[in-house]
């Protein structure tokens, strides 16, 4: 009668009850704790997590269960007690088992106290579809499963979606973004029967398939972009983050899935991929915090891997048996510690993953260090002996329509008020020769902000850019650009580098304000990259442009052309004569700022 009520209570009884299913699930909560496999914590010599010992004891003249007889079995009775000296689980563990689970471990017995294996270790088995009512209703085996569930439990199923919400729900299913309006519209024009496969097809060969689906693994693998702990530093761990998503999208079997992310490394000639496939163990967390122990946070991520491993290939929570043997499942403190030094057999070296475009990229930089460091010498080069000369015809005008003073010294003196920004142009009349320089000079004028010698309120200018260029002899068609090879000056505001004059760029330039009294004559002198031959007179262009701030433009300025005169010495000489000059005028302008110390002699 007792069982009837129960049985009444709790509803219809299954009509096969389901160890894992059923009864492990209140076993694990109620009863392991003590009688379970960590032997630390067992009570009374009494396993329950295991047939063998539920239905026998060490006395052989008793034994917990008897299969079959429920009314025999201790078990029931204990669990059905109401004497609070012999109800299981004792009113102190404070877990009791309601009726509806005293009723399932009571049918539980009386069909046998059948146990089977923990479901990480069963072999998947594929059951059979259960029988419906509706057999009009289900397309394949799985809605049959859940029409089943909804017949048991009076539900009706729902409506079919509309086609839009159909394609909607697919796409993000599977690859985890909305379909676009033209997709939307193709699919609702497709008449095919099979217009629904085609669309499932099409986007598991996307590319977007893989790097939706790869994110749960990547979840269970604890992936992320940095190390995390308290520098939490960015690591270089995406060459297996794409290995994942390319293995997804070309439908890599599972077995080879499993064997090249534990041991990818150990098959015979391992391959790139297999080799970086092996990263799912180095998504570890990586304390780079200054004073730490290396062993110490190597065993933390030995921990990590054997908890992970465990989840993801092996269905258990290995990480439980760290400090005892498992309470729920058949994993001991001692089968922790053997996995744990199967995983601590592994090296962490690091693997060059080249790409094609970045080991492209970085011959192209290593070809440009090299032609650098072969052109070291020259960018120390000998003092400039020139021949220089101011053309007697120069014409010069400004973009903003400022006029020039042509003054007597051949310089032109900017006049009226500046403009923000300019662009001066200058018409060079040259006799045949050759030529191998350009100098600028800027000069100082008492009628400039501070003598000047810019424009700014401050007297200083900025020359964001040079051009030269070679106008056609016969004053038709485009003029003819000049390349410049190096500029050098003999003075330049920090930042301000007088190659900067020269780099293509209008957002850098020379500028000469400095420490002291900088209002002084200053030269920039440029070299042109090939010698200017000319058979007869021409017209040299320059253009200097003037882009920073606002009115940063020069003031007064002259131009001159130049010959580099022969020196027949050799280049080495001439080079470290110049350097010599070059030291010892340091050497005079700062020797007065040197402080002369007198040591002391302390008096007895």
């Amino acid at each position: 009668m007792l069982t009837g009520l129960l049985l009444a209570a709790a509803g219809p009884a299954r009509a096969e009850i389901d160890f894992q299913r059923d009864v492990r699930p209140i076993l694990a909560r109620h009863c392991f704790p003590c009688h379970g496999p960590d032997e630390g914590s067992r009570k009374a010599k009494l396993r329950l997590d295991r047939r063998e010992f539920a239905v026998r004891d060490e006395k052989a003249d008793w034994r917990a269960i008897v299969p079959g007889r429920p009314d025999e079995s201790p078990l029931v009775r204990r669990i059905e007690a109401e004497d609070p000296d012999d109800i299981m689980p004792p009113p102190k563990a404070k877990k009791p088992l309601d009726d509806r689970q005293k009723a399932i471990l009571r049918q539980w017995v009386a069909e046998g106290a059948v146990y089977t294996e923990h479901w990480a270790f069963q072999k998947p088995v594929r059951p059979e579809p259960p029988p419906v009512k509706r057999a009009d209703w289900p397309r394949n085996p799985i809605d049959r499963f859940i029409l089943s569930r909804l017949e048991q439990e009076g539900l009706e199923p729902s409506p079919e979606a509309d086609p839009v919400t159909l394609l909607r729900r697919v796409y993000l299913d599977l690859i985890g973004l909305p379909p676009t309006p033209e997709e939307v519209d193709a699919f609702l024009k497709d008449g095919s029967p099979d217009a629904y496969e085609k669309v499932v097809d099409r986007l598991l060969a996307s590319p977007h398939y893989g790097e939706r689906w790869a994110r749960r693994w990547m979840d269970l693998a604890r992936y992320a972009d940095s190390n995390g702990y308290e520098k939490d530093r960015e690591r270089s761990i995406w060459p297996w983050r794409d290995w994942l998503i390319r293995a997804l999208n070309d439908g890599m079997p599972f077995d080879r899935f499993t064997i090249e992310q534990m041991a990818g490394d150990l098959l015979p000639d391992a391959t790139l991929s297999q080799r970086i496939a092996t990263g799912f163990h180095r998504n570890t967390m990586i304390n780079e915090e200054g004073g730490n122990d290396p062993l110490e946070f190597r065993f933390h991520a030995v921990v990590d891997r054997v908890k992970v491993t465990g989840a993801a290939w092996l269905g258990l929570t290995l990480g439980c048996a760290q400090c005892h043997s498992h309470k729920f499942d058949p994993i001991t403190h001692r089968d922790y510690y053997r996995f744990m030094a199967f995983l601590n057999n592994a090296d962490e070296p690091r693997i060059d993953v080249p790409d094609p475009e970045i080991t492209r990229r970085r011959k192209e930089q290593q070809r440009r260090i090299d032609e650098l460091e072969a052109d070291l010498e020259n960018r120390f080069p000998p003092e400039l002996r020139a021949d220089w000369f101011t053309p007697a015809r120069v014409r010069a005008q400004a973009e903003s329509g400022v006029e020039f003073d042509h003054l007597a010294d051949g310089s032109f003196l900017a006049l009226g008020p500046a403009a923000g920004k300019d662009v001066y142009t200058a018409e060079l009349e040259l006799p045949a020769g050759r030529y191998t320089h350009l100098q600028l000079e800027a000069l100082p004028d008492s009628t400039l902000p501070h003598g000047g010698p810019g424009r700014s309120d401050g007297g200083n200018f900025v020359l964001s850019e040079v051009g030269v260029a070679l106008a056609p002899a016969t004053g038709e068609g485009e003029d003819q650009p000049l390349r410049l090879a190096r500029a050098d000056a003999d003075f330049a505001q920090s930042g301000y580098a007088a190659y900067k004059a020269i780099d293509g760029r209008k957002d850098t330039g020379w500028a000469v304000s400095g420490d002291g009294n900088w209002h002084v004559a200053r030269r920039l002198t440029v070299q042109l990259a090939e010698p200017l031959e000319l058979d007869q007179p021409r017209r040299l262009v320059v253009r200097l442009h003037q882009q920073h701030g606002s009115k940063h433009l020069l003031g007064r300025w002259r131009l001159a052309v130049g010959r580099e005169l022969p020196d027949p010495r050799p280049m080495a000489l001439r080079r470290r004569e110049h350097l010599d000059r070059r030291l010892a005028r340091w050497i005079d302008r700062e020797l007065p700022r040197v402080v002369r110390w007198e040591p002391l002699e302390p008096h007895a």
